[in-house]
């Protein structure tokens, strides 16, 4: 049994329990853009899945140029400093997944099973899945604990080595 570190643990607790990200993404014109967006890990690697609307605004910058950063953060609690929040940084690259592709009906099957409630807006013709491919990310896990990580070492500590206790 390997060990897992405290800031391992703390990323994987981290984005298995937020649901939903800053999303940001760059106009044409170069332009940042922030958004929020539901999502989702695949069960295997890094991937993050997004559904998204083709009239969204950040449905058209991912289409313009697929790089993309999200936000994923701890919730503010009384008494908390803002400050020891833990927060994670993604960095990646966006793919809009036809619909007929292979692994489409795997990332819809992963965003129902978190988000049944999506379920009508899944059978919208201008609603469709995209994959993040995660490359980089930098870890803030409170106040003096920061971290950058490569796209193998959070395929390692995304990756499932343990499911979490609900």
């Amino acid at each position: 049994m390997s060990h897992e570190s405290r800031l391992d643990l703390a990323l994987r607790t981290l984005v298995q329990q937020q649901r939903v990200a800053a999303l940001g993404t760059l106009a044409p014109d170069g332009t940042p853009f922030v958004s929020m967006v539901p999502y989702v890990l695949l069960s295997q690697g890094p991937d993050m899945v997004l559904h998204v609307s083709g009239l969204a605004a950040h449905a058209r910058h991912m289409q313009t140029d697929p790089r993309v950063s999200l936000l994923v953060m701890q919730p503010e609690a009384d008494g908390q400093g803002v400050h020891d929040l833990g927060r994670v940084t993604l960095l990646g690259k966006a793919r809009f997944l036809a619909t007929d592709e292979l692994g489409c009906q795997e990332c819809r099957e992963a965003y129902l099973n978190r988000f049944p409630e999506a379920e009508m807006m899944t059978q919208l013709a201008d609603f469709c899945f995209v994959a993040v491919r995660l490359r980089e990310a930098r870890q803030v896990a409170g106040f003096g604990a920061a971290r950058s990580l490569d796209a193998e070492q959070l395929s390692r500590c995304l990756g499932r080595n343990a499911p979490l206790s609900e």
